[in-house]
């Protein structure tokens, strides 16, 4: 493999506000061969995440930040080309944290393999993959919804909160889904099943919510932060609980975070907002995924993936999720 080049995205500076190409350095280097305990693997689809914009923090988190000059941080599924690892054979394929290039070389630490034909292979980057744990732990065990609950979601149309929305609706939930432009909620509901679903960017939030949830919002699964967990703060009904799964209108933010201005509604309504960490569910994936399986073979609930091809695209490409661009789980197919 030593004719072959790896290109690579590597992390060039700590980003303030939000991140742009000269935020990487891109290199190409020689593939090298798999040492003892090694494995070689072709990076097929890569998954872009809002977390890799705290990956690139400094400071204390859940996960130490990608080092200055290191390979940027990426989950993804690939094929193994090479091995000097007992547990991996050539053409066998497996989800782990690639990194942003064309080839990862190094120990298999956390990786699993996967079968392309069980499932196309981005699906294991979303409904099957850490997209589909997270909304699956995240929603059963921190929101615990019951049977009859109102349960209210931002970033619905987005990876996690669409998977989160449709189990919402398995467990026999009222699901509302909270999304920008027509398209998006049109989906929502005339695809996905969700009740309803509320456009923030042509009414106003509170007002919607007063109207799709007369009886108040028993759990609310939060991507956004900001502006939108306070409106939802607003509606609350007793005992709710709020998932603070993620925070994305904050992540490029030059200033200090926006915490919840609306936060005494959790003291009148006894509620309570928990944070969500997925890897804390780790030992419970595979009993997770295949139930989740068990759903996608059904058609009881469906996974929508946005691909786009071409490694070099990958600083462009990750901006979608700031923005809003990405429809379903962003994918990059290398």
């Amino acid at each position: 493999m030593s004719t072959q080049l790896n290109r690579q995205f590597l992390l060039a500076k700590r980003p303030t506000g939000m991140v742009s190409r000269d935020t990487f350095d891109y290199v190409e280097k020689p593939v090298g061969e798999p040492a003892d305990g090694q494995i070689l693997v072709k990076n097929l689809y890569l998954s872009l995440d809002p977390a890799m914009r705290g990956w690139m923090n400094e400071g204390k988190s859940y996960i130490a930040p990608v080092g200055l000059g290191d390979v940027m941080r990426a989950l993804g599924v690939g094929e193994v080309v090479a091995s000097k690892h007992p547990d991996y054979a050539v053409g066998d394929h497996v989800n782990g944290a690639l990194g942003v290039q064309d080839y990862f070389l190094g120990e298999p630490k956390g990786f699993y393999k996967v079968d392309p034909n069980r499932a196309p292979l981005p699906v294991y980057l979303s409904a099957l993959g850490m997209t589909g744990m997270t909304a699956y732990f995240a929603l059963l065990d921190v929101g615990a919804p019951q049977s009859g609950d109102t349960v209210v979601l931002s970033g619905a149309a987005g990876a996690v909160g669409s998977i989160a929305g449709q189990i919402a609706k398995l467990k026999g939930c009222r699901v509302i889904g909270i999304a920008g432009g027509a398209e998006k909620c049109a989906y929502l509901t005339d695809e996905l099943g969700f009740d309803a679903a509320i456009d923030y960017k042509s009414e106003s939030l509170p007002e919607a919510l007063k109207r799709e949830c007369p009886k108040g919002v028993d759990v609310y699964f939060d991507n956004v932060g900001g502006e939108t967990l306070d409106a939802v703060l607003g509606r609350l009904a007793p005992k709710a609980r709020i998932v603070i799964c993620g925070a994305i209108s904050q992540y490029n933010n030059k200033e200090a975070v926006k915490g919840p201005a609306n936060y005494l509604s959790l003291l009148v309504n006894r509620a309570r907002m928990e944070g969500f960490v997925v890897m804390d569910h780790a030992a419970n994936f595979g009993s997770a995924a295949a139930e989740i399986g068990g759903w996608l073979a059904s058609g009881k609930i469906k996974s929508k993936e946005h691909i786009v091809e071409g490694l070099e695209t990958f600083p462009e490409t990750l901006l979608k999720l700031f923005k809003g661009e990405n429809f379903g789980k962003l994918v990059l197919k290398v």
